[in-house]
Parts: structure tokens; C-alpha cells; sequence
């Protein structure tokens, strides 16, 4: 049993991972404001974690074996983290994204064409960290949220007061309504309306995970040792966004009715012009099991389509 904070924690795989966490009988301390109800059996601690005072007095004299941050956005919460946490845990495990490798958002190093990128692409040890920017303003954050989770990472990467994870997981699936983004929605509603689907000229695949695996890897990213630095966090198999609709095709029946975008058009949100395509193999080497995306998408798909407002005629 060990004793794991779980900052955020209040819906979608963050929910689930608190559920995980206490079914496999840890202490679970959940960290939010209190928008959703807890689960049983975890400590409630209803504080803003942007609150820095607030935060410090709501932890107490609380101590922990692993933190799991589900939502730091900039290096401004990092920063804060850090002071809060700081004697209170070895471990700290921070949720980050794909979208640190989107080389719209940022001057990457070229990487080689069609090849899933591995964790150093995108270094935290030596990215700047600007917490002077305007990180407050929930537009700008919003603007910048790649920056945001690169810089994040580069915090307690570079602080080094914890033994520090960074999860960057891959578009997240499944879950049906659970899945709050809508992204899985707009594809399962347009084919069943028969609705045209905007894309690019030339697909390029990206990659995805189921949230109950994210949730598994989470588990196992607070719990494992020896397990520090980014963790690319995806199922095996690349999909572009063809391949996607062609999944959910198949379970509604309908033929996808496709429209190319024009040049700076916006298309839907898995269509990528872009090679945008992760490689698992140092959480795999570490010892995390990844499923096949193959083995999970269908079953996803029927829970969008059972989820849908439209329904199947």
C-alpha cells in the first residue's frame, strides 16, 4: 500500500485512475475544487491548486509516497507545485501530452519523415522556462498549451526535489459519454447524419490510447521505481483519420462523405497534414504492456455510437 496524491482526479481517465488506485488498496488523496463528488474511500481536499496558501494549508502535515498532477498547464503551476510538495513526496508524475512534439508551437529539431518520435525530441533538461508570460490568462494558456506542458516539464525536470515522470499520452478514446472532448462524437454524429467529414488533401497517421489504459499507465507510472523522465504514452498502431472513420463505418453502416479543406481551412480533429506519430518503446522497455489499437477502437466506437444524440436508423 502506498499513500498517492492525485491532483485533478475528477472526471474521464483521471477519475478512473483514483478508482484503479484504491480497488488496488493505496491511500488516495484527491486534490480539486470540488466540482464532481469523490469516489468513497479517498481524503477530499477541496482547495484551487492555483491558490499556493490555500494549497499549503489544505496539506498539513499530509505526506506522500507518489503525487500524480492530472492538470498542470504551465510552468507558473509547476513552479508552485514544487514549493507545496517539496518534503512531502520522493515521486512526482505530471500528465503531459502529444502536443509537446507539434512542431507548430515550437522550434523542434527535424526529425526523420514517417518515424514515430521517441522522448528526446523534446528534452524538459534543456527547454527555457519563461513563467513571466502571461500564463494567468486562461486565453493565452489556452493559445499555448503545448508550451505550456513543455515548460512544465522542464520545472520539475530541472528542480530536481523529485524522482519526476512526465506522461505525454496520445489522443485519448473510449469511454462513450465519458469522453468529455467531443472528438470521437464529431465523426460518430457526422457519419450517421451523413454529414460531410473535412480533411486534408494527404493524411498522415498520429496515434491514440484507450483512457482505461492511460489510467493503467498512470497506476503504474506513480507506483514503479526506477521509472523517471518522459514517458511516451500510446497503443501500438498508427491511424489516420480514414482509418479511424472507416472503423466507425463499419459499425454504423454509412459510407463516409469526405471534403477536402482548402489551404488554411481547419479540418477535424484527428486529420493531420502532418506525420504526428509517437513511439512507446522506453515505457515498453521499462516493463508497461501496451494493447493494439485495433483490439480496443471497435468497442470504442460502439460506445460513441450508443452514446450518440443521433441515433442509428
Amino acid at each position: 500500500m502506498q499513500r498517492i496524491c492525485v491532483i485533478g482526479g475528477s472526471r474521464y481517465f483521471g477519475k478512473l485512475l483514483v478508482q484503479r488506485l484504491l480497488a488496488a488498496g493505496h491511500q488516495v488523496t484527491l486534490i480539486n475544487r470540488g466540482s464532481a463528488p469523490h469516489p468513497e474511500g479517498a481524503d477530499h481536499l477541496v482547495v484551487d491548486r492555483d491558490d499556493e496558501a490555500a494549497l499549503a494549508a489544505a496539506l498539513g502535515s499530509r505526506s506522500f509516497d507518489a503525487v500524480v498532477d492530472q492538470v498542470c498547464y504551465t510552468p507558473v503551476q509547476a513552479e508552485a507545485a514544487v514549493r507545496a510538495f517539496s518534503g512531502r513526496t520522493p515521486r512526482y508524475v505530471m500528465t503531459s501530452t502529444i502536443e509537446v512534439y507539434d512542431p507548430a508551437t515550437a522550434a523542434l529539431p527535424a526529425a526523420a519523415p514517417h518515424t514515430p518520435v521517441p522522448e528526446e525530441r523534446v528534452d524538459p533538461a534543456t527547454w527555457p522556462v519563461r513563467p513571466d508570460l502571461p500564463w494567468h490568462d486562461a486565453s493565452y494558456r489556452e493559445a499555448h498549451y503545448a508550451e505550456g506542458k513543455r515548460q512544465a516539464e522542464a520545472v520539475f525536470t530541472g528542480d530536481g526535489r523529485f524522482s519526476f515522470a512526465s506522461v505525454r499520452s496520445a489522443h485519448v478514446l473510449g469511454g462513450g459519454a465519458l469522453e468529455f472532448t467531443g472528438r470521437l462524437a464529431y465523426y460518430t454524429d457526422r457519419l450517421v447524419r451523413g454529414a460531410e467529414i473535412a480533411v486534408h488533401a494527404r493524411e498522415l497517421p498520429t496515434v491514440f490510447i484507450h483512457y482505461a489504459e492511460l489510467a493503467d499507465l498512470l497506476l503504474w507510472a506513480a507506483t514503479a521505481t526506477g521509472c523517471t523522465g518522459p514517458l511516451n504514452a500510446c497503443s501500438d498502431g498508427l491511424l489516420d483519420v480514414r482509418d479511424l472513420t472507416g472503423i466507425l463505418a463499419a459499425r454504423t453502416g454509412r459510407r463516409p462523405v469526405y471534403r477536402t479543406v482548402t489551404a488554411g481551412e481547419q479540418a477535424g480533429p484527428f486529420s493531420f497534414d502532418r506525420y504526428y506519430a509517437m513511439s512507446n518503446t522506453r515505457a515498453r522497455e521499462l516493463g508497461f504492456a501496451f494493447s493494439s489499437t485495433d483490439a480496443w477502437l471497435p468497442g470504442a466506437a460502439a460506445e460513441s455510437l450508443a452514446a450518440s444524440s443521433t441515433p442509428v436508423v
